[in-house]
């Protein structure tokens, strides 16, 4: 298999995960999106080198951790007007939203490093190691900031909402 198909084979597989983790680190569908594509041209170009890697996955999430933060510290944060409003009719999926909304806001309250570690442990499901390697931490560090995020999203009330009103 030739550099582009093997590629081309990584984003079809691996897209709709780390679109996801990326709207779970902060970002808007839109902007994940964009921040997803970003990582991928960066992973393109030194596509060898990501290949190579022991650990795809976490050099690729790395990528993406250092893009997020690149884009927070250059992003212009406010409405952008536009002429015309979409208009398409949907299925109500209130419920939904309202629970991802509560997990984006109990994410929101932890750290940067802490919000890292559980995306990049809950959602992209990646191990101590392989999140030691991709944000470039000791296995320790993995350990104690998921501990304390954990315990920070346990007292919540946004989470304890989604576990029908009973605090842990």
């Amino acid at each position: 298999m030739d550099r582009d198909e093997e590629f081309t084979r990584f984003v079809d597989e691996r897209w709709p995960v780390l679109v996801r983790s990326a709207v779970l680190l902060g970002c808007a569908r839109p902007e994940a999106e964009d921040l997803v594509q970003t990582a991928l041209v960066r992973c393109y170009v030194a596509w060898e080198k990501v290949s190579r890697a022991g650990n795809r996955d976490a050099y690729v999430y790395r990528v993406l951790v250092n893009c997020h933060h690149d884009s927070h510290r250059r992003r212009w944060w406010r409405e952008r007007p536009t002429e015309q409003l979409p208009e398409f009719a949907s299925d109500d999926v209130t419920g939904q939203v309202d629970d991802a909304d509560a997990v984006r806001r109990a994410l929101r309250r932890l750290s940067a490093a802490h919000r890292e570690v559980v995306v990049l442990r809950y959602y992209a499901h990646l191990g101590e190691q392989q999140i030691a390697e991709a944000l470039r931490i000791a296995p320790g560090t993995v350990k104690s900031r998921l501990s304390r995020a954990l315990a920070q999203l346990s007292t919540d009330l946004d989470v304890s909402e989604l576990r029908g009103g009973r605090a842990s």
